[in-house]
């Protein structure tokens, strides 16, 4: 991404409703499908850090380690988490076979640099049998707008589309469904909006709102992952949470 969103991220990831609900999604599917326990976690494209420092409770006293392509995402990162950090592509992860028990990646598929399929076959090398997969991405082609094009995110995944990605690189009990579903029609309508706008050096719609609204919208999450967790699935959402398994 651009410098100026690395910034944006860094500065609200830890306040912004959206960050909150993503990372309780995944603490979420972690605890329920915690892979191998006794290997390390690896956060394939961990960005500024946000979601290593929101893992370290959950972690403990597992390793957990975190590589993403850019320096600036990096230099951030090791003010907010004490994990283990390199500078490395998700198509050529610096790590042996077999290395981790779990792997989350949020919203690394989708971006322009990135072929889906060599990455999934990274990840697969590098989780142990029995090892997790937990990814997050953006969903619904037809939302693709201006803030995908200045998050250089080249592709937004359809449910099916993703199950049969994971199953054909290698992964099983795969589970795939819709979130952040009870806020969309306003995210349609911020989404249609920064489309429509002509200004280039705009940056994207991660940014806080006024507090209030900031506690209103964790309420409404707050809600829809009570759901979730009771067996609704939801069938839009502006992500998908998919969750996959190597095979022992």
């Amino acid at each position: 991404m651009e410098r100026g969103e690395y910034e944006r991220l860094d500065a609200v990831e830890d306040r912004m409703w959206w960050f909150a609900a993503l990372q309780a999604q995944i603490v979420a599917a972690l605890t329920r499908r915690p892979g191998v326990a006794d290997l390390p976690v690896l956060d394939a494209g961990c960005g500024t850090g946000g979601l290593l420092r929101r893992l370290e409770p959950l972690l403990a006293p597992r390793a957990h380690v975190g590589v993403d392509i850019a320096s600036i995402a990096l230099q951030r990162a090791r003010h907010k988490t004490r994990a283990a950090l390199a500078a490395a592509s998700v198509a050529a992860l610096p790590f042996a076979d077999a290395t981790f028990g779990a792997l989350v990646s949020v919203d690394v598929l989708c971006h322009r640099a990135v072929v889906p399929e060599v990455a999934l076959g990274e990840f697969r090398r590098v989780l142990a049998p029995g090892g997790i997969l937990v990814l997050n991405l953006p969903a619904h082609r037809w939302l693709y707008s201006a803030h995908d094009a200045r998050v250089h995110n080249a592709h937004r995944f359809a449910r099916r589309e993703t199950r049969e990605l994971l199953a054909r690189s290698g992964f099983e009990e795969v589970e795939v469904f819709h979130w952040n579903s009870l806020p969309f029609p306003l995210l349609l309508l911020q989404r249609l909006v920064l489309a429509r706008r002509d200004d280039a050096t705009a940056s994207s719609d991660v940014a806080l709102f006024a507090p209030p609204v900031e506690a209103a919208m964790r309420g409404v999450m707050a809600v829809e992952r009570g759901l979730l967790r009771a067996g609704l699935r939801f069938p839009v959402g502006g992500s998908l949470l998919a969750v996959g398994a190597v095979p022992r």
